[in-house]
Protein backbone atom coordinates (compact mmCIF):
# COMPACT_ATOMS: atom_id res chain seq x y z
CA UNK A 1 0.00 0.00 0.00
CA UNK A 2 2.37 2.68 -1.16
CA UNK A 3 1.39 6.36 -1.06
CA UNK A 4 -2.33 5.73 -1.21
CA UNK A 5 -5.26 8.07 -1.26
CA UNK A 6 -7.09 7.16 1.95
CA UNK A 7 -10.69 7.04 0.77
CA UNK A 8 -10.28 6.55 -2.96
CA UNK A 9 -7.12 4.70 -4.02
CA UNK A 10 -4.87 6.40 -6.52
CA UNK A 11 -2.91 4.76 -9.31
CA UNK A 12 0.09 4.53 -7.00
CA UNK A 13 0.65 1.36 -5.01
CA UNK A 14 -2.08 0.61 -2.55
CA UNK A 15 -0.93 -2.61 -0.91
CA UNK A 16 2.51 -3.98 -0.33
CA UNK A 17 2.82 -7.70 -0.74
CA UNK A 18 4.68 -9.55 1.96
CA UNK A 19 8.17 -10.65 1.03
CA UNK A 20 8.30 -13.82 -1.08
CA UNK A 21 9.96 -15.83 1.67
CA UNK A 22 8.87 -18.71 3.83
CA UNK A 23 10.00 -18.38 7.44
CA UNK A 24 11.01 -21.83 8.72
CA UNK A 25 8.84 -23.30 11.44
CA UNK A 26 10.27 -22.97 14.94
CA UNK A 27 8.98 -23.67 18.40
CA UNK A 28 6.30 -21.24 19.49
CA UNK A 29 7.72 -18.41 21.59
CA UNK A 30 6.34 -17.94 25.07
CA UNK A 31 4.38 -14.70 25.33
CA UNK A 32 3.87 -12.91 28.60
CA UNK A 33 1.09 -10.52 29.57
CA UNK A 34 3.84 -8.01 30.30
CA UNK A 35 4.86 -7.84 26.65
CA UNK A 36 5.79 -4.30 25.53
CA UNK A 37 2.81 -4.29 23.15
CA UNK A 38 0.26 -5.27 25.84
CA UNK A 39 -0.49 -8.69 24.43
CA UNK A 40 -2.68 -9.19 27.50
CA UNK A 41 -5.36 -6.80 26.14
CA UNK A 42 -8.60 -8.61 25.41
CA UNK A 43 -9.54 -8.91 21.73
CA UNK A 44 -12.83 -7.56 20.38
CA UNK A 45 -15.92 -9.74 20.21
CA UNK A 46 -17.55 -10.48 16.87
CA UNK A 47 -20.92 -8.90 16.11
CA UNK A 48 -23.20 -10.69 13.68
CA UNK A 49 -25.29 -8.64 11.25
CA UNK A 50 -27.19 -9.07 8.00
CA UNK A 51 -25.17 -8.02 4.97
CA UNK A 52 -26.41 -4.66 3.58
CA UNK A 53 -28.14 -4.85 0.20
CA UNK A 54 -25.53 -2.63 -1.48
CA UNK A 55 -22.77 -5.09 -0.51
CA UNK A 56 -24.71 -8.26 -1.24
CA UNK A 57 -23.22 -8.76 -4.69
CA UNK A 58 -20.06 -10.12 -6.35
CA UNK A 59 -16.95 -7.96 -6.50
CA UNK A 60 -15.78 -6.66 -9.88
CA UNK A 61 -12.02 -7.10 -10.22
CA UNK A 62 -10.00 -5.41 -12.95
CA UNK A 63 -7.69 -8.35 -13.56
CA UNK A 64 -6.33 -7.34 -16.98
CA UNK A 65 -6.41 -3.64 -17.79
CA UNK A 66 -5.24 -2.06 -21.05
CA UNK A 67 -3.84 -5.29 -22.50
CA UNK A 68 -3.03 -5.70 -26.19
CA UNK A 69 -4.01 -9.36 -26.38
CA UNK A 70 -5.72 -11.98 -24.23
CA UNK A 71 -6.16 -15.73 -24.47
CA UNK A 72 -9.13 -17.57 -23.00
CA UNK A 73 -9.58 -21.32 -22.63
CA UNK A 74 -13.06 -22.59 -21.89
CA UNK A 75 -13.46 -26.34 -22.05
CA UNK A 76 -11.67 -27.54 -25.18
CA UNK A 77 -11.98 -24.21 -26.97
CA UNK A 78 -9.27 -21.50 -26.95
CA UNK A 79 -10.01 -17.90 -27.93
CA UNK A 80 -7.51 -15.27 -29.05
CA UNK A 81 -8.75 -11.76 -28.31
CA UNK A 82 -7.38 -8.52 -29.71
CA UNK A 83 -8.80 -5.00 -29.64
CA UNK A 84 -9.60 -3.06 -32.78
CA UNK A 85 -10.67 0.42 -31.77
CA UNK A 86 -13.59 -0.06 -29.39
CA UNK A 87 -14.35 -3.58 -30.53
CA UNK A 88 -13.02 -7.04 -29.78
CA UNK A 89 -11.73 -9.32 -32.50
CA UNK A 90 -12.24 -12.87 -31.23
CA UNK A 91 -10.62 -15.75 -33.09
CA UNK A 92 -11.28 -19.42 -32.40
CA UNK A 93 -10.94 -22.54 -34.54
CA UNK A 94 -10.04 -20.45 -37.57
CA UNK A 95 -13.08 -18.17 -37.41
CA UNK A 96 -13.16 -14.50 -36.42
CA UNK A 97 -15.92 -12.26 -35.15
CA UNK A 98 -16.15 -8.63 -34.07
CA UNK A 99 -18.15 -7.77 -30.95
CA UNK A 100 -18.47 -4.84 -28.53
CA UNK A 101 -17.90 -7.06 -25.50
CA UNK A 102 -18.10 -10.70 -24.51
CA UNK A 103 -18.71 -12.68 -21.35
CA UNK A 104 -16.68 -15.83 -20.73
CA UNK A 105 -17.75 -18.58 -18.34
CA UNK A 106 -15.83 -21.60 -17.13
CA UNK A 107 -16.94 -25.13 -17.86
CA UNK A 108 -15.25 -26.42 -14.73
CA UNK A 109 -14.19 -24.95 -11.39
CA UNK A 110 -12.38 -22.01 -13.01
CA UNK A 111 -11.66 -20.12 -16.21
CA UNK A 112 -8.25 -19.94 -17.90
CA UNK A 113 -7.49 -16.41 -19.06
CA UNK A 114 -4.11 -14.69 -19.52
CA UNK A 115 -2.15 -12.27 -21.75
CA UNK A 116 0.16 -15.09 -22.99
CA UNK A 117 -0.29 -18.72 -24.02
CA UNK A 118 2.26 -19.79 -21.40
CA UNK A 119 0.42 -18.07 -18.53
CA UNK A 120 -2.90 -19.41 -19.80
CA UNK A 121 -2.12 -22.97 -18.74
CA UNK A 122 -1.60 -22.14 -15.05
CA UNK A 123 -4.32 -19.48 -14.71
CA UNK A 124 -7.47 -20.37 -12.80
CA UNK A 125 -10.13 -17.77 -12.05
CA UNK A 126 -13.49 -18.38 -10.37
CA UNK A 127 -16.67 -16.58 -11.43
CA UNK A 128 -16.88 -15.22 -14.95
CA UNK A 129 -15.26 -12.46 -17.03
CA UNK A 130 -16.60 -9.47 -18.93
CA UNK A 131 -14.12 -8.56 -21.66
CA UNK A 132 -14.37 -5.25 -23.51
CA UNK A 133 -12.24 -2.90 -25.61
CA UNK A 134 -11.50 0.84 -25.71
CA UNK A 135 -8.94 2.66 -27.83
CA UNK A 136 -7.49 -0.65 -29.08
CA UNK A 137 -6.84 -1.91 -25.55
CA UNK A 138 -8.55 -4.77 -23.71
CA UNK A 139 -9.93 -4.79 -20.18
CA UNK A 140 -11.06 -8.05 -18.59
CA UNK A 141 -13.17 -7.82 -15.43
CA UNK A 142 -13.65 -10.81 -13.15
CA UNK A 143 -17.14 -10.95 -11.60
CA UNK A 144 -16.55 -13.11 -8.54
CA UNK A 145 -18.01 -13.88 -5.12
CA UNK A 146 -16.20 -11.91 -2.40
CA UNK A 147 -15.17 -15.06 -0.50
CA UNK A 148 -13.75 -16.61 -3.69
CA UNK A 149 -11.92 -13.34 -4.35
CA UNK A 150 -10.32 -13.48 -0.89
CA UNK A 151 -9.10 -17.02 -1.65
CA UNK A 152 -7.19 -15.55 -4.57
CA UNK A 153 -5.66 -12.75 -2.48
CA UNK A 154 -4.28 -14.47 0.64
CA UNK A 155 -1.40 -16.47 -0.95
CA UNK A 156 -0.05 -13.36 -2.66
CA UNK A 157 -0.41 -10.87 0.16
CA UNK A 158 1.01 -12.85 3.09
CA UNK A 159 2.28 -16.09 1.58
CA UNK A 160 1.04 -19.67 1.73
CA UNK A 161 2.58 -20.33 5.18
CA UNK A 162 2.17 -23.51 7.21
CA UNK A 163 -0.29 -24.66 9.86
CA UNK A 164 1.71 -23.04 12.67
CA UNK A 165 0.76 -19.68 11.17
CA UNK A 166 -2.89 -20.40 10.45
CA UNK A 167 -3.97 -17.41 12.58
CA UNK A 168 -1.85 -15.15 10.36
CA UNK A 169 -3.75 -16.37 7.30
CA UNK A 170 -7.02 -15.65 9.10
CA UNK A 171 -5.89 -12.13 10.06
CA UNK A 172 -4.94 -11.43 6.45
CA UNK A 173 -8.29 -12.78 5.25
CA UNK A 174 -10.18 -10.35 7.49
CA UNK A 175 -7.97 -7.42 6.45
CA UNK A 176 -8.33 -8.24 2.75
CA UNK A 177 -12.11 -8.67 3.05
CA UNK A 178 -12.43 -5.37 4.89
CA UNK A 179 -10.32 -3.68 2.24
CA UNK A 180 -12.41 -4.89 -0.67
CA UNK A 181 -15.76 -4.00 0.93
CA UNK A 182 -14.40 -0.57 1.81
CA UNK A 183 -13.46 -0.06 -1.83
CA UNK A 184 -16.65 -1.24 -3.51
CA UNK A 185 -17.33 1.17 -6.40
CA UNK A 186 -13.99 2.96 -5.90
CA UNK A 187 -12.92 2.27 -9.49
CA UNK A 188 -16.28 2.94 -11.10
CA UNK A 189 -14.72 5.10 -13.80
CA UNK A 190 -12.88 1.97 -14.95
CA UNK A 191 -15.98 -0.20 -14.67
CA UNK A 192 -14.89 -2.27 -11.67
CA UNK A 193 -14.33 -2.11 -7.91
CA UNK A 194 -10.65 -2.97 -7.40
CA UNK A 195 -7.51 -3.67 -9.39
CA UNK A 196 -5.90 -7.11 -9.13
CA UNK A 197 -2.43 -5.73 -8.40
CA UNK A 198 -0.65 -3.53 -5.85
CA UNK A 199 -2.83 -0.54 -6.71
CA UNK A 200 -5.30 -2.40 -4.47
CA UNK A 201 -4.66 -6.04 -3.52
CA UNK A 202 -2.78 -8.70 -5.45
CA UNK A 203 -5.31 -11.24 -6.77
CA UNK A 204 -4.57 -14.12 -9.13
CA UNK A 205 -7.56 -16.40 -8.74
CA UNK A 206 -7.09 -19.96 -7.51
CA UNK A 207 -3.62 -20.33 -9.04
CA UNK A 208 -1.73 -20.49 -5.71
CA UNK A 209 -4.56 -21.19 -3.25
CA UNK A 210 -3.93 -24.09 -0.87
CA UNK A 211 -6.24 -26.09 1.40
CA UNK A 212 -4.85 -24.08 4.33
CA UNK A 213 -5.34 -20.64 2.76
CA UNK A 214 -8.85 -21.66 1.70
CA UNK A 215 -9.55 -22.89 5.24
CA UNK A 216 -8.52 -19.49 6.65
CA UNK A 217 -11.03 -17.77 4.38
CA UNK A 218 -13.77 -20.20 5.37
CA UNK A 219 -12.96 -19.89 9.09
CA UNK A 220 -13.40 -16.09 8.91
CA UNK A 221 -16.22 -16.07 6.34
CA UNK A 222 -17.95 -12.68 6.22
CA UNK A 223 -15.77 -11.12 8.94
CA UNK A 224 -14.71 -7.49 8.57
CA UNK A 225 -13.32 -4.70 10.73
CA UNK A 226 -15.30 -1.55 11.45
CA UNK A 227 -14.87 1.62 13.49
CA UNK A 228 -17.99 3.50 14.60
CA UNK A 229 -20.08 1.59 12.09
CA UNK A 230 -17.85 2.11 9.04
CA UNK A 231 -15.31 -0.19 7.43
CA UNK A 232 -11.80 0.73 8.44
CA UNK A 233 -9.16 1.45 5.81
CA UNK A 234 -7.26 -1.79 6.39
CA UNK A 235 -3.77 -0.75 5.36
CA UNK A 236 -1.03 -3.31 5.72
CA UNK A 237 2.62 -3.68 4.77
CA UNK A 238 5.42 -6.23 4.92
CA UNK A 239 7.81 -5.24 7.72
CA UNK A 240 7.43 -2.41 10.25
CA UNK A 241 10.86 -2.70 11.88
CA UNK A 242 9.52 -2.59 15.44
CA UNK A 243 6.91 0.17 15.38
CA UNK A 244 4.03 0.98 13.05
CA UNK A 245 3.28 4.43 11.62
CA UNK A 246 0.28 6.70 11.10
CA UNK A 247 -1.17 8.19 7.91
CA UNK A 248 0.85 11.33 8.61
CA UNK A 249 3.61 9.59 6.63
CA UNK A 250 1.45 10.43 3.56
CA UNK A 251 0.73 13.91 4.96
CA UNK A 252 -2.87 12.83 5.57
CA UNK A 253 -5.14 13.21 8.56
CA UNK A 254 -4.86 10.06 10.65
CA UNK A 255 -7.56 7.60 11.68
CA UNK A 256 -8.07 6.63 15.35
CA UNK A 257 -7.51 2.93 14.57
CA UNK A 258 -4.22 3.57 12.75
CA UNK A 259 -2.02 4.55 15.67
CA UNK A 260 1.73 4.22 15.83
CA UNK A 261 2.11 1.18 18.07
CA UNK A 262 5.21 -0.70 19.30
CA UNK A 263 5.53 -4.12 17.69
CA UNK A 264 7.96 -5.82 20.04
CA UNK A 265 8.30 -9.31 21.47
CA UNK A 266 8.67 -9.83 25.24
CA UNK A 267 12.46 -9.77 24.77
CA UNK A 268 12.27 -6.33 23.15
CA UNK A 269 13.05 -7.57 19.63
CA UNK A 270 10.69 -6.67 16.74
CA UNK A 271 8.11 -9.33 15.93
CA UNK A 272 9.18 -8.96 12.29
CA UNK A 273 12.86 -9.67 12.99
CA UNK A 274 12.90 -12.75 10.67
CA UNK A 275 12.24 -10.47 7.71
CA UNK A 276 15.04 -10.04 5.20
CA UNK A 277 14.36 -6.32 5.64
CA UNK A 278 14.59 -6.15 9.43
CA UNK A 279 17.82 -4.30 8.64
CA UNK A 280 19.01 -2.99 5.28
CA UNK A 281 21.70 -0.72 3.87
CA UNK A 282 22.10 1.26 0.66
CA UNK A 283 25.13 3.21 -0.60
CA UNK A 284 25.18 6.00 -3.17
CA UNK A 285 27.93 8.20 -4.57
CA UNK A 286 27.57 11.98 -4.92
CA UNK A 287 27.37 11.56 -8.68
CA UNK A 288 24.60 8.95 -8.43
CA UNK A 289 22.48 11.07 -6.10
CA UNK A 290 22.83 14.23 -8.18
CA UNK A 291 21.39 12.31 -11.13
CA UNK A 292 18.75 10.42 -9.12
CA UNK A 293 17.41 13.46 -7.26
CA UNK A 294 16.90 15.43 -10.47
CA UNK A 295 15.36 12.38 -12.13
CA UNK A 296 13.05 11.48 -9.22
CA UNK A 297 11.93 14.92 -8.03
CA UNK A 298 8.50 14.71 -9.63
CA UNK A 299 7.71 11.28 -8.14
CA UNK A 300 8.96 12.47 -4.75
CA UNK A 301 6.57 15.43 -5.00
CA UNK A 302 9.25 18.08 -4.72
CA UNK A 303 10.88 20.67 -6.96
CA UNK A 304 14.55 19.85 -7.45
CA UNK A 305 16.78 22.61 -8.83
CA UNK A 306 19.34 21.88 -11.54
CA UNK A 307 22.43 21.57 -9.39
CA UNK A 308 25.98 20.30 -9.79
CA UNK A 309 27.10 19.89 -6.20
CA UNK A 310 25.43 18.05 -3.32
CA UNK A 311 26.34 19.74 -0.04
CA UNK A 312 24.21 18.03 2.60
CA UNK A 313 21.34 15.62 3.22
CA UNK A 314 19.78 15.93 6.66
CA UNK A 315 16.76 14.60 8.55
CA UNK A 316 14.92 17.61 9.99
CA UNK A 317 11.89 15.91 11.51
CA UNK A 318 10.87 12.36 12.39
CA UNK A 319 7.49 10.69 12.87
CA UNK A 320 6.48 8.74 16.02
CA UNK A 321 7.92 5.47 14.66
CA UNK A 322 11.25 7.08 13.80
CA UNK A 323 10.41 7.27 10.10
CA UNK A 324 11.44 10.42 8.30
CA UNK A 325 8.90 13.21 8.02
CA UNK A 326 11.12 15.97 6.63
CA UNK A 327 14.27 15.33 4.64
CA UNK A 328 16.26 18.39 3.56
CA UNK A 329 18.75 18.36 0.71
CA UNK A 330 21.23 21.25 0.35
CA UNK A 331 22.86 21.91 -3.01
CA UNK A 332 24.92 24.60 -4.68
CA UNK A 333 21.64 25.92 -6.12
CA UNK A 334 19.64 26.00 -2.89
CA UNK A 335 17.71 23.53 -0.76
CA UNK A 336 14.63 21.37 -1.24
CA UNK A 337 12.59 19.17 1.08
CA UNK A 338 10.79 15.84 0.74
CA UNK A 339 8.01 14.79 3.11
CA UNK A 340 7.19 11.43 4.68
CA UNK A 341 7.02 8.23 2.68
CA UNK A 342 7.92 10.11 -0.51
CA UNK A 343 11.58 10.08 0.52
CA UNK A 344 11.61 6.48 -0.73
CA UNK A 345 10.91 7.73 -4.25
CA UNK A 346 13.65 10.36 -4.09
CA UNK A 347 16.27 7.58 -3.94
CA UNK A 348 14.57 5.42 -6.59
CA UNK A 349 17.18 3.56 -8.62
CA UNK A 350 16.64 1.15 -11.52
CA UNK A 351 12.91 1.22 -10.90
CA UNK A 352 13.21 0.35 -7.19
CA UNK A 353 12.36 2.70 -4.32
CA UNK A 354 13.87 2.44 -0.83
CA UNK A 355 12.48 -0.38 1.33
CA UNK A 356 11.15 2.11 3.91
CA UNK A 357 11.48 5.67 5.20
CA UNK A 358 12.89 4.41 8.51
CA UNK A 359 16.60 5.07 8.02
CA UNK A 360 19.60 7.16 9.01
CA UNK A 361 22.05 8.91 6.67
CA UNK A 362 25.81 9.29 6.99
CA UNK A 363 28.43 10.69 4.63
CA UNK A 364 31.85 9.12 4.28
CA UNK A 365 34.21 10.40 1.64
CA UNK A 366 32.34 10.26 -1.65
CA UNK A 367 29.59 7.95 -0.37
CA UNK A 368 26.23 8.46 1.28
CA UNK A 369 25.23 5.49 3.46
CA UNK A 370 21.60 4.79 4.35
CA UNK A 371 20.98 2.28 7.14
CA UNK A 372 17.36 1.35 7.62
CA UNK A 373 14.75 -1.01 8.98
CA UNK A 374 11.48 -2.27 7.57
CA UNK A 375 9.82 -2.82 4.21
CA UNK A 376 6.83 -0.73 3.23
CA UNK A 377 5.05 2.35 4.53
CA UNK A 378 4.59 1.03 8.08
CA UNK A 379 0.89 1.86 8.37
CA UNK A 380 -1.51 -0.71 9.82
CA UNK A 381 -0.79 -4.42 9.96
CA UNK A 382 2.82 -5.63 9.79
CA UNK A 383 2.60 -8.90 7.84
CA UNK A 384 5.93 -10.33 8.97
CA UNK A 385 4.96 -9.45 12.54
CA UNK A 386 1.63 -11.20 12.04
CA UNK A 387 3.37 -14.37 10.90
CA UNK A 388 5.56 -14.44 14.02
CA UNK A 389 2.72 -13.54 16.39
CA UNK A 390 0.60 -16.36 15.00
CA UNK A 391 3.39 -18.87 15.51
CA UNK A 392 3.80 -17.59 19.07
CA UNK A 393 0.21 -18.59 19.78
CA UNK A 394 -1.68 -15.33 19.32
CA UNK A 395 -5.16 -15.54 17.79
CA UNK A 396 -6.14 -13.56 14.72
CA UNK A 397 -8.49 -11.47 16.88
CA UNK A 398 -5.66 -10.52 19.22
CA UNK A 399 -3.43 -9.75 16.25
CA UNK A 400 -5.97 -7.53 14.50
CA UNK A 401 -6.87 -5.64 17.66
CA UNK A 402 -3.19 -4.86 18.19
CA UNK A 403 -2.57 -3.42 14.74
CA UNK A 404 -5.98 -1.75 14.46
CA UNK A 405 -6.79 -0.62 18.05
CA UNK A 406 -10.39 0.19 18.89
CA UNK A 407 -11.95 -1.75 16.03
CA UNK A 408 -15.16 -3.78 16.05
CA UNK A 409 -15.28 -7.17 14.33
CA UNK A 410 -18.48 -7.76 12.37
CA UNK A 411 -19.58 -10.88 10.54
CA UNK A 412 -21.95 -10.63 7.60
CA UNK A 413 -24.61 -13.26 7.21
CA UNK A 414 -27.08 -13.60 4.34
Amino acid sequence: MDAPEPELPSSSEQTETAEPIQVPATEAEPVSANSPDKFGDSPPKIKVKKIPDNLDRPVRVGVFVNEKKLFVKSGKQTFTITAVGNQLEIESNGTKEMVDQREFYSEGKCLNIAPTQKQLQSSCYPGYFIVKAAKSQITAINIVDVEDYIRGVIPYEIGKLDSSRFEALKAQAVAARTYVYKHFNSRDAMGFDVYADTKDQVYMGYKSATPLTNAAVKATSGETMTYKGEFIIAYYHSTCGGKTETMVTWDKKNKPYLKSVPDLRPDGQPWCKESNYSKWERKFTDKELIALFQQNGKEAKTKVPKFKKLKDISIKKKLPSGRIYTLQVTTDKGTFKVLGDKVRWLFKQKGTILPSSLFTISHKGNSWILKGKGYGHGVGMCQMGVRARAQAGQSYLEILSHYYPGITLERFEH
